[in-house]
């Protein structure tokens, strides 16, 4: 049974026994990466790539993607890496996204929910609701789901717990309103924006983030029969453009307490590639490629369950 690991150990980590140069060979792999353009998703993606893995970066910008696209292909000398059109903030974009996917590829063994969006407060997603919690969980939930047959196939094709959907989540899970989940902050519409201001960005946040762990943990609970793993990670602190929205206070914080991107790649490669991680269904991973229970609200299955039935509500007539 695994224990919490305390914050200050998460946030300041141990040096890693597992880094990206354990990565196993990933020919034959198909992958989506969503965020794959920047941060993370693109250290994620230049890994894999250089790996063998066939990639999808699924992104809102097609100039910004195939320019980091170009610039993988010279690094690794590898080609076999594709823009996918997807604005996570536009639940239609989603549907269409996964539906030209569909139409391409007959396999799908790794999906990394990594795209997001940080201390957004006073914008709205396609459909009215609140960006962070929109576009963080709500577009990954839809993503997943459309994407879901095609990962059973593949499950069932491929060797017991190789086929994953990893979900980033974060640390800031813990920073959150006292219920976990302020369900009034989730009406489409402009009045959600006096609930949100008073609640802040901050915990608007943490709410998505705890999001992400109860759907990575139910999605498991669900299809976990199925021989689909779902893993939730906290990157670590990283140092990534994420926090283009953030106070200049908090920007300057972060680059004293920060760590490179090559970092902030190590959970994430670990829970979609690591032959170890194929036990985790369900489980939280935290930095460096340590697995650890999450804040106890990201445990409770009752809330897991509602949030799952609020988002197929959602999406239902996409």
């Amino acid at each position: 049974m695994e224990k919490r690991i305390g914050s200050f150990s998460q946030l300041f980590p141990p040096k890693s026994t597992w880094t990206a140069e354990n990565v196993p060979d990933q020919t034959g792999k198909v992958v989506i990466i969503t965020g794959g353009n920047s941060g993370i998703g693109k250290e994620t993606a230049r890994v894999l790539l250089s790996n063998g893995a066939k990639i999808y970066i699924a992104t809102r910008s097609k100039e910004k993607s195939e320019a980091v696209i170009e610039e993988l292909k010279r690094e690794t000398g590898k080609e076999s890496i594709f823009f996918l059109q997807l604005d996570l903030s536009d639940l239609v974009s989603v549907k269409t996204a996964a539906e030209e996917f569909i139409s391409r590829e007959s396999e799908l063994h790794t999906l990394y929910n990594n795209g997001g969006v940080y201390a957004v407060i006073d914008k709205l997603t396609s459909q009215g609701f609140d960006m962070q919690f929109g576009t963080n969980v709500l577009g990954h939930f839809y993503f997943t789901k459309l994407l879901h047959p095609l990962l059973t196939v593949t499950a069932k094709n491929s060797p017991q717990g190789s086929v994953r959907v990893v979900n980033v989540s974060s640390i800031g899970h813990y920073v959150v309103p006292p219920d976990g989940i302020q369900w009034s902050t989730l009406s489409p519409g402009d009045d959600y924006l006096a609930v949100g201001k008073k609640i802040g960005a901050l915990k608007l946040y943490g709410q998505s983030k705890l999001g992400n762990i109860l759907f990575s943990n139910e999605f498991a609970r669900q299809y976990g029969g199925e021989g689909i793993v779902s893993i939730s990670v906290h990157p670590g602190n990283i140092n990534t453009d994420l926090a283009r929205n953030a106070s200049a206070f908090t920007k300057i914080l972060g680059r004293i307490i920060t760590y490179p991107v090559s970092y902030g790649a190590i959970n994430s490669l670990y829970a979609g590639t690591s032959p170890a991680a194929s036990e985790l269904n369900g489980k939280y991973v935290t930095a460096w490629a340590r697995v650890t229970l999450p804040h106890q609200r990201a445990l409770d299955t009752d809330l897991g369950k509602k949030l799952w039935e609020w988002c197929e509500e959602q999406v239902k007539d996409v």
